[in-house]
């Protein structure tokens, strides 16, 4: 069952979501395991199709990853020591003091702030730790992103949700109200096709809205510009910039 009284950008969009967003590097799972009071239980928030919970899974006896998308969380293949449910961010069924660390990978600017805050706080155990990040627009070639950054302000532009504001400063604008331990950025490459990256372009919350709005397909003109300036090689290395804030309750 999927949870009541969210913004829902990427159900309809589940198995795509899983196939075409990238993958996070392991030195963000080591840095953040290093904190942790404890080995034994981490929470993986508003998990999706459970991106990060194989690396947490290796780090922590056991995982709890929760999503308000039942269609998200159907997408999840999970090792014997995760926990799939669906739950909103402000409202986990747990009790007290019982999490280790809270991860929230690229999702935080989709809460209620103060009320998931609240929450982090509760659950967390003394000493727990949150572990928050965000990624913003790649790059590939100086043609390409020129490309990719029109499509991103000029055509998809209107349609991003509020939210991605937050986003786009690298959630430097939220007030945390915990003891900052760290803000690194990491490196975050990877080698695709011009397929795959059409393809996770696709999945933005932008593109969706735009088609839902408009029932137009953003995409029809810049599919070919970006093949066009791809050219015939089969993979090129596409990189984020990945900010990692970690704090301690």
């Amino acid at each position: 069952m999927t949870a009541a009284g969210f913004a829902d950008y990427f159900s309809a969009n589940a198995p795509c979501y899983n196939q075409f967003r990238p993958a996070y590097p392991d030195a963000l799972f080591d840095q953040v395991a290093a904190l942790a009071p404890s080995r034994e239980l981490a929470w993986d928030c508003a998990t999706g199709n459970g991106q990060a919970v194989a690396a947490l899974a290796c780090r922590f006896r056991q995982v709890l990853a929760s999503d308000a998308s039942a269609a998200q969380l159907a997408e999840a293949r999970c090792a014997g020591n995760v926990a799939l449910f669906a739950a909103r961010a402000e409202r986990l069924p747990v009790v007290d003091g019982c999490v280790d660390v809270i991860t929230v990978a690229q999702a935080l600017h989709w809460f209620s702030l103060e009320d998931f805050f609240g929450e982090a706080r509760r659950v967390l155990r003394a000493g727990g730790v949150l572990a928050t990040w965000t990624y913003n627009l790649f790059t590939v070639t100086p043609a390409i992103d020129r490309l990719v950054r029109d499509f991103y302000d000029d055509v998809v532009g209107p349609y991003w949700p509020a939210q991605r504001r937050l986003v786009d400063d690298d959630y430097a604008s939220i007030a945390f109200p915990f003891d900052a331990l760290t803000t690194t950025r990491l490196p975050m490459a990877l080698e695709w096709s011009v397929d795959h990256l059409l393809a996770y372009i696709a999945t933005w919350s932008a593109v969706i809205e735009y088609r839902r709005h408009t029932g137009a397909d953003p995409l029809a003109e810049l599919v070919p510009e970006i093949r066009a300036a791809w050219g015939s090689v089969a993979l090129r290395a596409i990189s984020w910039p990945l900010t990692l804030k970690t704090m301690r309750a």
